[in-house]
């Protein structure tokens, strides 16, 4: 049987949602429009207040609409909508806010998820791909929320100097549910998609039922971005420092489409030459019929991934910084990579402003700070003119684990979604978990 989840789909101070369908709460019997709202610490509904409000489904059939949901938050394509789902809705109590949760079946999820991240016209071999690697991650995350709460450790992944800022976002930002419905974790939208491509990504889950990837008797914390830019994050270079052998450097290619041996990308002065250049990879595409097996409308917003460039007036930049960091560094003089990792995408950068000088860290903090959402990745180089600063990038994402667009292109070209598997988790092996 398939193990069940909870999903925190959003944070408000007020809620109203729609329940199609009779649904079940204190003995009593709810459909159709509702609203919640916090109030002294406790959510108001039906004229009393609750610590906790849970609407159980009387039919397998019904499902509820939660209005105004945001997607895409901080990105430059965040918006809101209305979404529908499955399963159980349930409220609690979040920092005087909010949070409503969904719980339900881990693959009647993964089927949102996939649908959420990808399209319906995807090659299959795709589809199982990612149903593999979405269900992989997903029980990573709950086994690694289970030992931080059976350790009664603290997760850390802040911390801050005079002289430097280093700061990733992973475990840390969810303790009563195991994963949030944003990019934050995995992109699920209920079955407001899903209901679009039911019958292609039903397939795709149920063929890989249960199938995980695993190394050294664990599964695998499988991470995929848009775009990796021609070559492969190392996961510690992002998170915590942790090595895992199967999210380690590789090209995202064939051997014999490289002219030379894959070039050290930590070394600045190689790093700067391959993010100027576009060489071969299966993510350097511009193959229409491809980028939209994987990119949603809203990510069709984004049209140039595999080497794409921004310039920022130095009061721009300046502004641009002091309002994503809330730190005023006054006028900024230069921007300085001081590591990048193995795809070249920076892990250091130093900030030299006329009233401070910061080292800032890891890549997720510095494409924040370079955008008014995110910056496409942090591998890029920098151009300094009197007019001000051109960043010249590579990829879309942190690069770490499963490139959605090679993947895309790989599936379309004849690879089997096992060999896809093999080719960015490198050492891994693919088990029934269930």
């Amino acid at each position: 049987m398939s193990p069940t989840i909870s999903v925190g789909i959003m944070f408000q101070p007020f809620i109203n949602f729609k329940l199609e369908g009779n649904y079940l709460f204190s003995g009593k019997t709810y459909t159709g429009e509702q609203q919640v709202h916090y109030k002294n610490g406790l959510i108001e509904f039906d004229g009393q207040s609750h610590k906790k409000i849970s609407f159980t489904p009387t039919g397998e059939d019904n499902t509820f609409i939660l209005r105004d949901v945001v997607i895409g938050i901080n990105f430059h394509w965040e918006r809101k909508e209305d979404q529908q789902f499955n399963g159980l809705l349930e409220f609690i109590v979040e920092d005087e806010m909010i949070t409503a949760i969904n719980t339900l079946s881990i693959d009647t999820y993964l089927i949102s998820v996939i649908a959420s991240e990808m399209n319906a016209i995807s090659s299959i071999e795709l589809l199982k791909a990612h149903a593999v690697i979405s269900r992989s991650w997903l029980l990573s995350q709950i086994e690694k929320r289970h030992a931080i709460e059976i350790a009664d450790a603290t997760y850390v992944s802040n911390t801050k100097t005079d002289l430097e800022w280093i700061r990733w976002w992973d475990r840390e930002d969810h303790q009563n549910f195991d994963v949030c419905a944003d990019d934050h974790c995995q992109r699920y939208q209920g079955i407001t998609r899903a209901s679009q491509s039911l019958e292609a990504v039903t397939k795709a889950v149920l063929e890989t039922l249960g199938e995980v990837l695993i190394s050294h008797k664990a599964i695998c914390d499988t991470r995929y971005s848009k775009c990796c830019g021609g070559v492969f994050e190392e996961f510690q270079n992002n998170w915590e420092p942790v090595k895992y052998p199967y999210l380690s450097k590789g090209y995202d290619g064939k051997a014999q489409d490289l002219t030379t041996p894959l070039p050290d990308l930590t070394q600045e002065a190689v790093a700067q030459a391959w993010i100027r250049s576009a060489p071969p990879a299966f993510c350097n595409t511009n193959d229409q019929a491809v980028l939209t097996q994987v990119l949603n409308s809203y990510d069709q917003e984004t049209t140039k991934f595999y080497r794409w460039s921004v310039f920022y007036t130095v009061d721009e930049l300046s502004d641009l910084i002091r309002r994503r960091l809330e730190v005023d560094f006054g006028t900024i003089f230069d921007i300085i990579p001081l590591e990048r990792g193995t795809s070249g995408r920076i892990t250091r950068l130093k900030v030299v402003g006329s009233k401070l000088t910061l080292v800032i860290g890891k890549e997720l903090l510095i494409r924040k700070a370079l955008s008014e959402s995110h910056l496409y990745s942090s591998a890029f180089v920098v151009d300094k003119t009197p007019d001000g600063f051109t960043l010249t990038g590579a990829g879309w994402g942190h690069g770490v684990g499963f490139c959605q667009i090679g993947a895309a292109v790989m599936a379309t070209t004849g690879y089997n979604y096992r060999s896809i598997l093999m080719h960015y988790f490198s050492g891994s092996q693919i088990i029934k978990h269930y």
